[in-house]
């Protein structure tokens, strides 16, 4: 890519893109596929460290937080598919049920509207694609 993109959108990617492959050049072909491939999901007793529950025990444990961050990511549009699937393996992991997270992201229907609820629900269909578990109690 030699030529300016005329995308403000592209051109920011283009300018990320080369500041990241001036840190690293390995990083020329990252890509945030290989990111979710790298850690697909944390433990339950990291993400409590992680979101808060160890310094605030009174405080949202880690499936309501994430199950918050999927509506959050719904919100917006269920644009970030690597976030969006991240996420819901991570509530998965923090003890939500498959259920829980089919409502979380119905109920942002509402507000973020048709669109943006089924993009998220194709997103976390294929982040539970692989868990074969019966989560219907």
């Amino acid at each position: 890519m030699s030529e300016t993109p005329k995308n403000p959108f592209e051109a920011m990617m283009k300018q990320a893109h080369d500041m990241a492959r001036a840190f690293n050049p390995a990083l020329e072909s990252f890509s945030p596929k290989g990111f979710e491939a790298l850690w697909p999901t944390m433990p339950k007793d990291f993400m409590e460290f992680m979101f808060g529950n160890a310094f605030n025990k009174e405080g949202l444990d880690a499936k309501t937080r994430l199950l918050l961050t999927l509506a959050g990511l719904t919100m917006q549009g269920a644009q970030a598919d690597t976030a969006v699937r991240q996420t819901v393996r991570h509530a998965i992991e923090a003890g939500a049920k498959k259920q829980e997270i089919v409502e979380t992201i119905g109920q942002m229907s509402v507000f973020a509207g048709i669109p943006a609820m089924t993009r998220a629900l194709e997103l976390a269909r294929e982040a539970m694609a692989g868990d074969n578990e019966d989560d219907e109690a």
